[in-house]
Protein backbone atom coordinates (compact mmCIF):
# COMPACT_ATOMS: atom_id res chain seq x y z
CA UNK A 1 0.00 0.00 0.00
CA UNK A 2 1.30 3.41 -0.82
CA UNK A 3 1.64 5.89 2.04
CA UNK A 4 -1.11 8.27 2.41
CA UNK A 5 1.44 11.38 1.67
CA UNK A 6 2.21 11.79 -1.84
CA UNK A 7 4.02 14.80 -3.90
CA UNK A 8 0.81 16.65 -3.16
CA UNK A 9 0.80 19.38 -0.41
CA UNK A 10 -2.74 17.40 0.62
CA UNK A 11 -2.92 14.17 2.66
CA UNK A 12 -4.18 11.46 0.39
CA UNK A 13 -6.35 8.71 0.81
CA UNK A 14 -8.21 8.37 3.79
CA UNK A 15 -6.83 11.20 5.79
CA UNK A 16 -8.22 13.80 3.67
CA UNK A 17 -11.83 12.94 4.33
CA UNK A 18 -10.56 13.44 7.75
CA UNK A 19 -8.78 16.41 7.42
CA UNK A 20 -10.14 18.63 4.32
CA UNK A 21 -14.19 18.87 3.96
CA UNK A 22 -15.84 19.12 0.95
CA UNK A 23 -16.43 23.27 -0.05
CA UNK A 24 -20.15 24.61 0.76
CA UNK A 25 -21.98 25.43 -2.24
CA UNK A 26 -21.85 29.05 -1.68
CA UNK A 27 -18.22 29.01 -1.35
CA UNK A 28 -18.15 27.28 -4.94
CA UNK A 29 -20.69 29.29 -6.30
CA UNK A 30 -18.59 32.38 -5.35
CA UNK A 31 -15.44 30.45 -6.99
CA UNK A 32 -17.19 29.94 -9.86
CA UNK A 33 -18.08 33.76 -10.31
CA UNK A 34 -14.31 34.79 -10.11
CA UNK A 35 -13.18 32.43 -12.58
CA UNK A 36 -16.22 33.34 -14.80
CA UNK A 37 -15.75 36.77 -14.51
CA UNK A 38 -11.74 36.12 -15.18
CA UNK A 39 -12.89 33.82 -18.18
CA UNK A 40 -15.25 36.31 -19.62
CA UNK A 41 -12.80 38.92 -20.05
CA UNK A 42 -9.64 36.40 -21.40
CA UNK A 43 -12.23 35.36 -23.64
CA UNK A 44 -13.28 39.28 -24.60
CA UNK A 45 -9.10 39.71 -24.95
CA UNK A 46 -8.74 36.48 -27.06
CA UNK A 47 -11.70 37.57 -29.15
CA UNK A 48 -10.60 40.42 -30.42
CA UNK A 49 -7.14 39.52 -31.37
CA UNK A 50 -8.15 36.82 -33.14
CA UNK A 51 -11.25 38.92 -35.13
CA UNK A 52 -8.44 41.29 -35.54
CA UNK A 53 -5.92 38.81 -37.40
CA UNK A 54 -8.84 37.44 -39.50
CA UNK A 55 -10.82 41.02 -39.85
CA UNK A 56 -10.03 40.74 -44.01
CA UNK A 57 -10.30 36.63 -44.07
CA UNK A 58 -14.18 35.34 -45.24
CA UNK A 59 -16.91 34.69 -42.86
CA UNK A 60 -15.98 30.83 -42.45
CA UNK A 61 -12.30 31.94 -41.29
CA UNK A 62 -13.86 34.25 -38.70
CA UNK A 63 -16.27 31.60 -37.83
CA UNK A 64 -13.58 29.33 -36.80
CA UNK A 65 -11.66 31.86 -35.23
CA UNK A 66 -14.55 32.50 -32.94
CA UNK A 67 -15.08 29.03 -32.01
CA UNK A 68 -11.12 28.33 -31.35
CA UNK A 69 -11.11 31.35 -28.98
CA UNK A 70 -14.42 30.23 -27.17
CA UNK A 71 -13.25 26.71 -26.56
CA UNK A 72 -9.45 27.73 -25.74
CA UNK A 73 -10.60 30.13 -22.87
CA UNK A 74 -13.62 28.03 -21.65
CA UNK A 75 -12.33 24.88 -22.04
CA UNK A 76 -8.85 24.24 -22.82
CA UNK A 77 -7.35 26.76 -20.60
CA UNK A 78 -9.46 26.07 -16.92
CA UNK A 79 -8.10 22.18 -17.71
CA UNK A 80 -4.73 23.18 -18.50
CA UNK A 81 -4.37 25.33 -15.25
CA UNK A 82 -6.38 22.74 -13.33
CA UNK A 83 -3.65 19.98 -14.64
CA UNK A 84 -0.57 22.21 -13.84
CA UNK A 85 -1.77 23.18 -10.45
CA UNK A 86 -3.41 20.16 -8.96
CA UNK A 87 -6.93 21.33 -8.65
CA UNK A 88 -6.90 24.91 -8.77
CA UNK A 89 -8.43 28.19 -10.66
CA UNK A 90 -7.93 31.96 -9.97
CA UNK A 91 -11.43 31.76 -7.82
CA UNK A 92 -10.36 28.33 -5.94
CA UNK A 93 -7.33 30.20 -5.86
CA UNK A 94 -9.03 33.15 -3.92
CA UNK A 95 -10.92 31.51 -1.49
CA UNK A 96 -8.68 28.68 -0.32
CA UNK A 97 -10.17 25.88 -2.79
CA UNK A 98 -8.99 22.40 -4.71
CA UNK A 99 -10.40 20.56 -6.75
CA UNK A 100 -9.08 16.67 -5.86
CA UNK A 101 -10.19 12.81 -7.19
CA UNK A 102 -13.12 11.46 -5.08
CA UNK A 103 -10.14 9.20 -3.69
CA UNK A 104 -8.52 12.72 -2.30
CA UNK A 105 -5.87 12.12 -4.71
CA UNK A 106 -4.69 15.35 -7.01
CA UNK A 107 -6.75 15.47 -10.17
CA UNK A 108 -5.00 14.47 -13.80
CA UNK A 109 -5.65 16.08 -17.14
CA UNK A 110 -8.52 13.58 -17.50
CA UNK A 111 -10.85 14.68 -14.69
CA UNK A 112 -9.98 18.70 -15.02
CA UNK A 113 -10.56 18.17 -19.03
CA UNK A 114 -13.69 16.44 -18.34
CA UNK A 115 -14.70 18.98 -15.05
CA UNK A 116 -13.63 21.73 -17.96
CA UNK A 117 -16.11 20.34 -20.81
CA UNK A 118 -19.01 19.72 -18.58
CA UNK A 119 -18.83 22.99 -16.92
CA UNK A 120 -18.60 24.55 -20.28
CA UNK A 121 -22.22 23.36 -21.20
CA UNK A 122 -23.56 23.49 -17.48
CA UNK A 123 -22.29 27.07 -16.50
CA UNK A 124 -22.02 28.87 -19.86
CA UNK A 125 -24.29 27.36 -21.86
CA UNK A 126 -27.47 27.07 -19.07
CA UNK A 127 -26.27 29.86 -16.79
CA UNK A 128 -25.09 27.68 -14.10
CA UNK A 129 -28.43 26.21 -13.24
CA UNK A 130 -27.58 22.78 -13.63
CA UNK A 131 -24.95 23.12 -11.52
CA UNK A 132 -26.55 24.85 -8.65
CA UNK A 133 -29.33 22.32 -8.63
CA UNK A 134 -26.77 19.04 -8.88
CA UNK A 135 -24.73 21.18 -6.04
CA UNK A 136 -27.68 21.66 -3.38
CA UNK A 137 -28.66 18.09 -3.44
CA UNK A 138 -25.25 16.25 -3.64
CA UNK A 139 -23.75 15.58 0.11
CA UNK A 140 -20.26 16.97 -1.57
CA UNK A 141 -21.99 19.64 -2.91
CA UNK A 142 -20.69 18.62 -6.71
CA UNK A 143 -22.07 19.38 -9.65
CA UNK A 144 -22.42 17.88 -13.08
CA UNK A 145 -19.14 17.98 -14.17
CA UNK A 146 -18.07 16.76 -10.65
CA UNK A 147 -19.77 13.69 -11.25
CA UNK A 148 -18.52 13.14 -14.55
CA UNK A 149 -15.00 13.45 -13.56
CA UNK A 150 -15.17 11.59 -10.53
CA UNK A 151 -14.01 14.99 -8.49
CA UNK A 152 -15.01 17.43 -6.06
CA UNK A 153 -14.32 20.06 -3.93
CA UNK A 154 -12.08 20.67 -0.55
CA UNK A 155 -11.27 23.49 1.66
CA UNK A 156 -7.94 24.14 2.36
CA UNK A 157 -8.34 27.24 4.39
CA UNK A 158 -9.84 26.36 7.88
CA UNK A 159 -9.15 26.52 11.50
CA UNK A 160 -7.90 22.81 12.40
CA UNK A 161 -9.65 21.67 15.39
CA UNK A 162 -7.45 21.38 18.76
CA UNK A 163 -6.33 17.38 19.22
CA UNK A 164 -5.45 16.88 22.52
CA UNK A 165 -2.18 14.86 22.56
CA UNK A 166 -2.48 10.91 22.72
CA UNK A 167 -2.39 9.08 26.23
CA UNK A 168 -0.05 5.87 26.61
CA UNK A 169 -1.67 2.91 27.20
CA UNK A 170 -0.93 1.66 30.67
CA UNK A 171 -0.49 -2.19 28.72
CA UNK A 172 1.83 -0.78 26.54
CA UNK A 173 3.93 1.61 28.10
CA UNK A 174 6.78 -0.86 29.03
CA UNK A 175 6.96 -2.47 25.32
CA UNK A 176 6.63 1.64 24.14
CA UNK A 177 9.57 2.79 26.38
CA UNK A 178 12.24 0.04 25.10
CA UNK A 179 11.18 -0.21 21.59
CA UNK A 180 13.33 1.17 18.89
CA UNK A 181 11.22 3.90 16.92
CA UNK A 182 12.59 4.73 13.69
CA UNK A 183 11.39 9.09 12.91
CA UNK A 184 7.50 8.65 11.47
CA UNK A 185 6.80 10.71 8.34
CA UNK A 186 4.67 13.96 9.34
CA UNK A 187 1.33 13.03 7.44
CA UNK A 188 1.53 9.54 8.61
CA UNK A 189 1.93 11.23 12.56
CA UNK A 190 -0.91 13.69 11.34
CA UNK A 191 -2.93 10.45 10.26
CA UNK A 192 -3.22 8.79 13.23
CA UNK A 193 -3.63 11.76 15.27
CA UNK A 194 -6.76 12.88 13.40
CA UNK A 195 -8.17 9.39 13.13
CA UNK A 196 -7.59 9.09 17.03
CA UNK A 197 -9.05 12.53 17.43
CA UNK A 198 -12.33 11.49 15.54
CA UNK A 199 -12.53 7.88 15.90
CA UNK A 200 -15.90 8.11 18.07
CA UNK A 201 -17.72 9.93 14.92
CA UNK A 202 -16.28 7.39 12.32
CA UNK A 203 -18.12 4.26 10.93
CA UNK A 204 -17.58 0.96 12.82
CA UNK A 205 -15.83 -0.40 9.23
CA UNK A 206 -14.74 2.62 7.86
CA UNK A 207 -12.37 3.19 11.25
CA UNK A 208 -11.38 -0.37 11.45
CA UNK A 209 -9.80 -0.51 8.35
CA UNK A 210 -8.37 2.94 8.54
CA UNK A 211 -7.14 2.02 11.87
CA UNK A 212 -5.29 -1.47 10.28
CA UNK A 213 -3.54 0.43 7.07
CA UNK A 214 -2.46 3.58 9.45
CA UNK A 215 -0.68 0.74 12.06
CA UNK A 216 0.79 -1.11 8.63
CA UNK A 217 2.40 1.85 7.67
CA UNK A 218 3.78 2.69 11.15
CA UNK A 219 4.77 -1.29 12.29
CA UNK A 220 8.28 -1.08 10.06
CA UNK A 221 9.31 1.87 12.04
CA UNK A 222 9.14 0.41 15.09
CA UNK A 223 10.87 -2.58 16.28
CA UNK A 224 9.87 -4.86 18.59
CA UNK A 225 6.60 -5.15 17.31
CA UNK A 226 3.94 -4.74 19.57
CA UNK A 227 2.71 -7.63 21.86
CA UNK A 228 -0.29 -9.32 20.06
CA UNK A 229 -3.59 -9.03 20.84
CA UNK A 230 -3.80 -5.04 20.89
CA UNK A 231 -6.05 -3.23 18.90
CA UNK A 232 -4.50 -1.31 16.31
CA UNK A 233 -5.46 2.14 17.66
CA UNK A 234 -3.92 1.34 21.21
CA UNK A 235 -1.12 0.45 19.39
CA UNK A 236 -1.31 4.07 17.34
CA UNK A 237 -1.88 5.44 20.53
CA UNK A 238 1.26 4.26 22.29
CA UNK A 239 3.73 5.35 19.59
CA UNK A 240 2.17 9.03 19.18
CA UNK A 241 2.85 8.85 23.07
CA UNK A 242 6.00 7.53 23.11
CA UNK A 243 6.86 9.38 20.28
CA UNK A 244 5.94 13.12 22.32
CA UNK A 245 7.46 11.75 25.34
CA UNK A 246 11.25 11.18 23.44
CA UNK A 247 10.42 14.35 21.51
CA UNK A 248 10.08 16.28 25.37
CA UNK A 249 13.08 14.70 27.06
CA UNK A 250 15.25 15.57 23.59
CA UNK A 251 13.69 19.43 24.35
CA UNK A 252 14.66 19.63 27.89
CA UNK A 253 17.80 18.03 27.19
CA UNK A 254 18.78 20.46 24.16
CA UNK A 255 17.75 23.26 26.70
CA UNK A 256 19.41 22.35 29.29
CA UNK A 257 22.78 22.48 27.54
CA UNK A 258 21.99 25.78 26.03
CA UNK A 259 21.78 26.75 29.58
CA UNK A 260 25.17 25.53 30.52
CA UNK A 261 26.73 26.80 27.44
CA UNK A 262 25.40 30.13 28.39
CA UNK A 263 26.63 30.03 31.96
CA UNK A 264 29.81 28.65 31.07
Amino acid sequence: MHGLVGGDDLVTGEAVALDLPAATVGVRIASVLIDVLCQAALLVLVAVLALTSVSRADAALVAVAAVVATVGVLVAAPAAMETLTRGKTPGKYALGLRAVRDDAGPIVFRQAFLRALVGFVEIWVFYGVPALLCALVNPKGKRLGDLVAGTYVVRERFPFPQVRPATMPPQLAGWAAGADLAAMPEGLALAVRQLLHRAPTLDPASRQLLGERLLAQALPLVAPPPPPGHHPETVLAALLAERRRRDEQRLLREAALRERLRRA
